[in-house]
């Protein structure tokens, strides 16, 4: 196999900490065999001095830029387009910069299994699935004195933190469910509204920012991972509950049961906090009968396989290879 220079553009780099700059910087270990490295913007001196071979960027919008100056220089060959769920479910129907990578692009991979779906119908064709991936981790020991629950994402408007509070609220008291709540406020209103949910609802907790390590190991403790976004592109976090033993309650959007799979019973509608609430509700061990828990955990142990190293690995290097032989 051929080295090449792969340049991935990633609008977030370390600092963030997002899931741009967590898929960036796993493509760039799974792409070891080649010289891979992370840039926030292209052209720059280290390309002007080598030369890069492929272009893998992620978000249409945010590195149309990028895009377009590879595109001047080389044309299509080498350039690849990974679509963010802002890009699938707002940018591309209406934002200039997003449909035009689309259009440069020889390439497009979307993170989920719908993704394609909500791609203009000319640009079908030319868009692949690849699932992210994460590594099994050890289902850990869990309480049998509640039903314990976690939420991971940062505090803003996309994740809708707000379903989770009012869910809370939901929740009668002595229900025996306890949500922890793990994000940092980057909307500082929801933060202030994680505060006050906190101070009124004693089952609720906001956690705010934690390490990566320490966030995994709540995962593999809690009975339930929530995930109540409006959109998204395919979330990493239902990937390391669903390969740590821990299922799901979601919101019923395309990214999501892109993961989960179409059938995938443990879902509620967008902003449906009375259907979140009434779902932890059923989930509670009720004389020791956990059907609706052992059936989630069922579902997503049979989808686990999906997101296993070696499969993101195979799927990247083909795409790479493919960009570069056009």
């Amino acid at each position: 196999m051929q080295k090449l220079r792969v340049v991935i553009v990633s609008p977030a780099l370390a600092d963030a900490n997002n899931g741009n700059w967590q898929t960036a910087r796993r493509w760039q270990q799974l792409l070891s065999a080649h010289s891979a490295r992370i840039v926030r913007q292209w052209p720059d001196a280290q390309d002007e001095r080598l030369g890069d071979d492929v272009m893998l960027a992620l978000h249409a919008r945010r590195s149309a830029d990028s895009v377009q100056a590879w595109h001047t220089r080389h044309g299509q060959r080498g350039l690849g387009v990974a679509l963010t769920g802002t890009d699938l479910y707002r940018d591309i129907a209406n934002d200039t910069a997003a449909q035009r990578s689309l259009d440069l692009a020889h390439s497009l991979v979307v993170l989920q299994g719908l993704g394609i779906r909500s791609l203009p119908p000319q640009h079908q064709g030319k868009a692949r699935v690849m699932f992210q991936s994460t590594r099994t981790r050890q289902t850990l020991p869990k309480t049998s004195r509640h039903l314990r629950v976690v939420m991971v994402g940062h505090l803003r408007d996309e994740k809708d933190p707000l379903t989770l509070m009012a869910a809370a609220r939901l929740l009668p008291k002595g229900s025996g469910i306890l949500i922890d709540h793990i994000g940092a406020p980057l909307d500082p209103a929801l933060g202030q509204a994680a505060q006050t949910t906190q101070a009124q609802c004693p089952n609720y907790r906001w956690l705010g920012a934690l390490p990566h390590r320490a966030t995994l190991q709540r995962i593999q403790r809690a009975h339930l991972l929530v995930h109540t976004s409006r959109m998204e592109g395919g979330a990493h976090v239902l990937m390391e509950a669903m390969c740590s033993g821990t299922p799901v309650l979601a919101s019923s959007i395309d990214g999501n049961m892109g993961l989960l799979g179409e059938d995938y019973t443990g879902v509620f509608e967008p902003g449906d906090a009375q259907g979140l609430a009434d779902l932890l509700l059923a989930c509670r061990p009720s004389e020791g009968d956990t059907t609706l828990v052992a059936h989630l955990q069922h579902q997503c142990a049979l989808r686990a396989p999906l997101f296993e190293p070696q499969a993101e690995r195979a799927a990247l290097h083909r795409w790479v290879q493919d960009l570069w032989t056009l």
